[in-house]
């Protein structure tokens, strides 16, 4: 059993810090959550870009772009204003 000090803090088990990859520096996020305490590392910032350009690849390759006429007013102001510039 893990006890907390004075000022909030608690050591983590080498054992849980092994298990989930927590090494000295390592940022966590602590949330509360069904009236738990969870501790997630955070994640490889490589990873994350690589998973937002599969997110946005994905998108990309399944969405179909809207014609013209069938866009709301000011969807086509915002096209408009695009093209007006790359003039």
């Amino acid at each position: 059993m893990v006890k907390v000090d004075s000022k909030g803090r608690i050591v983590l088990p080498q054992g849980i810090r092994e298990d989930l990859g927590i090494t000295p520096g390592t940022e966590v996020e602590i949330y509360e959550k069904d009236g738990k305490a969870i501790v997630e590392p955070e994640d490889d910032p490589e990873q994350i870009i690589e998973r937002m350009e599969e997110l946005i690849a994905g998108i990309s390759a399944d969405r179909q772009p809207i014609p013209y006429d069938e866009l709301d007013p000011q969807s086509k102001d915002h096209v408009d204003t695009i093209c007006r510039r790359q003039r």
